[in-house]
């Protein structure tokens, strides 16, 4: 099962970098990676079964979303070559934030996992999810 997991500490609190994540629809702080997010259906980001699709691309399907703990988990349902849904099945993804250090800053873990018959996805998405980790240490590194 090929798989990556990406890491980075953010120069913020726990609850303040939650807020990039807690609205499925909205990764406005990631502009140089996504540069569309298309809502799909009627639910709101905070819902499980909220939709959305990436630019114009990758279609995805939010799974779990625990507020308390700061986790979500979400499907690629489609996309482009490598992650198609011909090519590409049971993709999960996984989004967990913690404290670090005095709780002044904070450890976002991002996972994800899939089936396929190769591994042409893992570097794919693995660049991916550095880029998006960068936007979020760029957003709270020069925030107030």
């Amino acid at each position: 099962m090929p798989s990556t997991y990406q890491a980075k500490v953010i120069d913020a609190p726990v609850e303040r970098v939650w807020q990039a994540f807690r609205d499925f629809h909205d990764l406005s702080w990631a502009p140089n990676v996504i540069t569309g997010v298309a809502k799909v259906g009627d639910l709101d980001g905070s819902t499980p079964g909220a939709r959305r699709v990436l630019n114009q691309a990758f279609h995805e399907t939010l799974v779990e979303i625990d507020h308390q703990a700061h986790r979500l988990k979400y499907s690629i349902d489609d996309g482009p070559s490598p992650v198609s849904k011909d090519e590409v099945r049971d993709y999960f993804g996984a989004v967990e934030l913690s404290p670090a250090e005095d709780g002044a800053r904070t450890l976002v873990e991002w996972s994800s996992s899939w089936e396929a018959d190769f591994d042409d996805a893992v570097a794919f998405c693995h660049g991916i999810y550095v880029a998006l980790l960068n936007e979020l240490a760029a957003k709270y590194n020069k925030a107030p």
